[in-house]
């Protein structure tokens, strides 16, 4: 019997229209737009506008643009895991609450929160469900309003981050495509360079937390882009290496738009070719749990049945990983 992996057969994206342009921000925050694209390679970013939306409502089109294209129903979805650090609500799982939107009466879902990396951590979760023969169809969703833990007065953040959501799904195969290794890092000595402060069960909600702007996302600089830059660019190198890969074996790395410093240094790393390297930072900024399969549904056109893919990710907590997988298939018509 042969091996049963975890293929990725179908990829959505979407991302909202209003957009934020770094001459915006000039009129927001002491910044211009040559500070910003020197440092981070972020042009704009599109931010989520209207009344009582939030990570779901972008979801929504998202997973059913991906449910049209694989030309399947909801309600054959069997499990939904919704990667975002913004969810809906603190509960219930915005994996629910999307499942109720879209009609995926027959799954079962659950958040993770593994900030920046929750997608890489979500595709090696959702693959052990396809592995063991539990489940057929897994919807992988990366989404955050990102927008909504932002505060714009704070030059540091505001001009990184942007709103966005992609999905995945994940499917049986037994040809030797889909997800063949993944390595997955943590590291709690980071949580307080990258994180927020208030609204968790050891700083809940005041007036005054809420007067200190507490609720907002915080990070220091300097030491974040220190310990990223060497271990996104580490991790993607490792699983090339456990799998006797070299950069003449990989068709396109796919790194999270977190700085394009950043994306370079991983390609350097791996010896990746800039020409193979997948960037969109410019155009949507960090997008947190979104950027993964944003690129992926960006550039599906572009990938070729057997095409050996690199994706890599580091986020606040400190999180960290990379997958290395063969695509399933070609698209039609591209």
């Amino acid at each position: 019997m042969s091996k049963i992996t975890a293929a990725i057969t179908a990829v959505n994206g979407y991302v909202p229209e209003y957009v934020l342009t770094n001459q915006e921000l000039e009129t927001m925050v002491e910044t211009n737009d040559e500070w910003i694209t020197s440092r981070t390679g972020i042009k704009e970013r599109r931010i989520l506008k209207g009344e009582g939306l939030g990570t779901s409502d972008m979801a929504v089109p998202a997973v059913e643009g991906l449910l049209k294209k694989r030309g399947i129903t909801a309600e054959e979805i069997d499990l939904i895991i919704f990667c975002t650090t913004t969810p809906d609500l603190p509960f219930p799982a915005t994996a629910n609450i999307l499942a109720h939107k879209i009609g995926a009466k027959n799954a079962w879902g659950y958040d993770l929160q593994a900030a920046c990396s929750g997608f890489i951590f979500g595709l090696a979760t959702g693959a052990q469900f396809i592995e063991s023969g539990k489940h057929t169809k897994v919807l992988v969703v990366g989404g955050d309003k990102m927008s909504s833990i932002i505060n714009y007065e704070d030059r540091a953040t505001c001009i990184i981050f942007g709103d966005g959501c992609g999905c995945a799904l994940l499917e049986p195969n037994t040809e030797g495509y889909g997800i063949i290794d993944s390595v997955l890092k943590s590291d709690g000595a980071g949580s307080q360079l990258l994180f927020q402060k208030s609204g968790g069960s050891v700083s809940p909600a005041t007036h005054e937390t809420v007067a200190n702007k507490e609720h907002y996302a915080y990070q220091e600089g300097q030491a974040v882009f220190k310990f990223a830059v060497t271990n996104m660019a580490e991790v993607a190198a490792e699983v090339m290496e456990r799998n006797h890969l070299v950069a003449d074996d990989i068709a396109w790395l796919v790194p999270h738009q977190a700085n394009k410093r950043i994306i370079d240094a991983t390609a350097n790393r791996t010896g990746i070719t800039s020409d193979r390297v997948i960037v969109n930072i410019e155009r949507y900024g960090n997008t947190t749990n979104g950027t993964i399969p944003l690129c992926l549904w960006e550039w599906e056109s572009k990938f070729k049945k057997g095409d050996n893919l690199i994706l890599a990710a580091f986020g606040g907590g400190f999180t960290w990983g990379s997958i290395y997988l063969k695509w399933a298939y070609d698209t039609p018509g591209a």
